[in-house]
Formats: structure tokens, C-alpha cells, sequence
């Protein structure tokens, strides 16, 4: 009797644990579900018009000012400058390919409509979406840099280290990211061009990205702020593996600051022609037609902002001075190059994700991505070669850099990437 009555307590506190657990999951799953519907509502803004792109995404066409920069704190009482209030002037390149096209950014989604003007494009952010990030609070986010260069960093015996006009820059390890660059470095910078070459390179898995980028810092390696822009393939973060146009910052090395595109507050866009984040074309191929995109990003000396532009004469939009406190003024270190994102990184084996082409930067013209027309501005607002440049890889036998000059009197162009895992030499 006894054991009977020990048997039917036993079940019974089964089953309250069970109808508890219930509760708890179902709780949990209405608070996700929440938290979910308010994040899509914060980023998502009321569409003036809707664009079904053929490549699946939708573009919302969204009142200028109604944009998600305008969430920001220091935002609220902001008026848009429209247009940069500069030209600029740049000296001549002889840096020249043949078949090459210079395209005025042309999205999948603009053949099936355009936005009107007082509106800007963005793409919207899907529930797949957010339930791909990590966490609600860091979609969009850069994942976190490791020490990627600063004159305090010193003592380290995995310190890599370039002199560049007797100024030493120094990289500390880059935890789960592999560059490969070009870069400069002086006191004031304020402004940067590149044309890069488009491609669409290999992602192993979802967790991992690979782009081909500039990027303007300025600040301690632990600590730099940034303002960079490119083409990138991202499936964590747009759910496919086409290239797309990105633009990023941060204060923080992307500790809690700053986002991709436009899925945080920040970044003010004017342009009512492109979309942030959305795929670009035409690619170009091994051996035949290469296609290139102007990056330039620049201070304007007026409202101190970070203005982005494409195809050297569309402004996109800008950054605000007062998103920053040391870029404030000017940067301190230009990059040209790609960056990988993998846990594979420096590890055997090491990840199949592709930087740039997925061929080496020695391969050259109609093989290798490469970025031409390398542009520093400084205060005399003239577009010019850097004086002193260095060429870096954290990872020379997985990716790899070379400052080709053709020839006596030519410019030099920028080659860079790599296959990622290729045994022997990146096994």
C-alpha cells in the first residue's frame, strides 16, 4: 500500500513539473516572440511604397526622416544635409585595364521599381533574420576586434609589426579574422577612395563573412573608431550568399557600437537609388569581363560630416561628427583589402571560406580582386597616391597582398585575397 501511495506521488509530481515546465517554455517562447515584434518594428519604418526585388528581397521605401538614424539620442534634432557641400578635385591615374567597366551601382531590385523622391530604399529585416543573429542585441554588429593595431600595444610574441615612414604600426592577434591589406598612416586624413572589383567568393557556413573594403580609423587598436565601406558576402547576416554593398562604423572596435547598413541608429542616408545591404551586379569572372565600384568616403569641412559616395559623383549618405569622438576631425590609418570572420582562422583545419576573387593577389589582372585608383585626401582636399604605403597579411599562405607596379612610371594596383584552406601551406 505504501509503495503504491509513493508511486502516485512520484507521478504526480511528474506531471507538475511537467505542466511547470510547460508554462516556463510557452512563457519564454511569448517573451521571445515579443522581443522579436518590437526589434522588426524599431527597424522596420512605415513604408511610404513596397519593392519586391526578384532576387526575394523587399525594399520599403521610407520618408527621409523617418529613417532608423533618427532613433539615435544625439539625432533627434538633426536637419539632413542633402548633398556634400565640396568637389573634389584628383589627380590623373595611369593605371589602366582594358576590359574593365565602371558601373553606377546597378541592384537587382531597381528593375522592379524606384523609390520616390523624400524617401530613401532600405531593405527590410525579416523575422528569418533576426532569428539567424547570435542575439537580438547584436544584429547587425561587427563581431568584436581583437587589437588590430596601436602604438601602446607592445610585449607580445605574436606582435606583427610594419614601419611605414619610420612610424611603427602594430598588429596584435586578430581573434577569428584574417586581413589583407594596404594601408597608410598620418595624422589627418580626411578622406579615402579605392575602385574595387566585384566578386563573389566562397562562404563555408553561415557563421562566416568575407569582404573587400576601405576602411578609415583613428584611436588605440583596442579602441579605434571606424567608418568603412565595401561589398561583403554574409549569410548570417542577409540569409544568401550574393554580394552586397555594406556600410559600417563604430567607437568601440564594435564592442557595443555601430552596425552594418542601416540596422542600428547612426548612419544618414540621402540617396533614394540605393539600398544599403542589398546584392550588386554584374560580377566579374576568371579571365573576362571585370567589373569595378568606386568607394570614397570623405569629410565634408563644413558640417564635419562622414560623407559615403559611389561611383566617385552618388553620395549615399554620412555619418555625424557627433556619432564620434576621435574621428571628429580626421583619421589617423587608412586599409584597403578584405577581411575573412571564421573560428577557423589560424586553425587546422582552417575554414574554405575565400577572400576577395578565392585566388592569390600574385595571380594579377582578370584572376585576382585588386583595388585601383588608391586615393588618400588630407587637408589641401586634393584626392592623391599615399606617400608611404605597406602592404600587410595576417595570414600570407591562406591570403595574401602585392602592390603590383607594371612598370616604370605606372601607379601601382592593390591584389589581394586567397582560397582560405589549400594544403599544403594553408592546411
Amino acid at each position: 500500500m505504501e509503495m503504491e501511495r509513493g508511486k502516485t506521488i512520484r507521478l504526480l509530481l511528474a506531471m507538475a513539473l511537467l505542466v511547470l515546465s510547460s508554462r516556463v517554455i510557452k512563457a519564454e517562447a511569448e517573451t521571445s516572440h515579443s522581443e522579436i515584434d518590437r526589434k522588426l518594428k524599431q527597424l522596420n519604418k512605415p513604408a511610404v511604397k513596397t519593392i519586391k526585388s526578384e532576387d526575394g528581397d523587399t525594399i520599403d521605401c521610407v520618408d527621409i526622416y523617418k529613417q532608423p538614424a533618427f532613433d539615435h539620442p544625439a539625432l533627434k534634432n538633426h536637419t539632413i544635409q542633402m548633398r556634400p557641400s565640396f568637389e573634389i578635385a584628383s589627380n590623373s591615374s595611369n593605371a589602366k585595364n582594358e576590359s574593365v567597366s565602371h558601373s553606377i551601382l546597378p541592384q537587382t531590385w531597381q528593375r522592379s521599381g524606384s523609390c520616390p523622391e523624400g524617401t530613401i530604399p532600405i531593405r527590410r529585416i525579416l523575422r528569418k533574420d533576426l532569428l539567424r543573429a547570435t542575439s537580438l542585441e547584436n544584429f547587425g554588429r561587427k563581431p568584436p576586434a581583437q587589437p588590430s593595431y596601436a602604438g601602446n600595444i607592445t610585449g607580445s610574441p605574436n606582435l606583427h609589426s610594419k614601419s611605414i615612414n619610420n612610424t611603427e604600426i602594430n598588429f596584435g592577434p586578430q581573434v577569428n579574422r584574417s586581413t589583407a591589406i594596404l594601408l597608410t598612416e598620418a595624422y589627418s586624413y580626411v578622406g579615402a577612395t579605392g575602385d574595387i572589383n566585384i566578386w563573389n567568393p566562397n562562404v563555408e557556413s553561415q557563421d562566416e563573412y568575407t569582404t573587400a573594403q576601405i576602411w578609415l580609423k583613428a584611436g588605440p587598436g583596442d579602441n579605434f573608431e571606424s567608418v568603412e565601406a565595401g561589398w561583403m558576402v554574409n549569410p548570417r547576416l542577409y540569409g544568401d550568399k550574393r554580394t552586397r554593398l555594406f556600410a559600417l562604423w563604430t567607437r568601440d572596435s564594435y564592442k557595443s557600437t555601430g552596425c552594418f547598413d542601416l540596422t542600428c541608429t547612426g548612419f544618414v542616408q540621402t540617396s533614394t537609388a540605393v539600398a544599403l545591404g542589398a546584392p550588386i551586379e554584374p560580377l566579374s569572372s576568371e579571365g573576362g569581363q571585370q567589373f569595378q565600384l568606386s568607394f570614397g568616403i570623405f569629410l565634408d569641412p563644413n558640417s564635419g560630416n562622414w560623407w559615403l559616395k559611389i561611383s566617385k559623383t552618388v553620395p549615399i549618405g554620412y555619418w555625424p561628427p557627433n556619432l564620434f569622438s576621435l574621428l571628429t576631425h580626421s583619421a589617423k590609418l587608412v586599409e584597403w583589402g578584405g577581411e575573412v570572420y571564421s573560428s577557423k582562422i589560424k586553425k587546422a583545419p582552417h575554414t574554405t571560406t575565400a577572400m576577395g576573387s578565392g585566388e592569390f593577389a600574385r595571380n594579377l589582372y582578370g584572376n585576382a580582386c585588386y583595388i585601383q585608383n588608391v586615393r588618400i585626401m588630407d587637408y589641401s582636399l586634393m584626392l592623391k597616391y599615399p606617400e608611404w604605403v605597406q602592404t600587410y597579411a595576417s595570414e600570407e599562405y591562406c591570403y595574401s597582398a602585392y602592390n603590383y607596379i607594371k612598370g616604370y612610371g605606372t601607379e601601382p594596383v592593390f591584389y589581394f585575397g586567397g582560397p582560405g584552406r589549400k594544403p599544403p601551406y594553408c592546411p
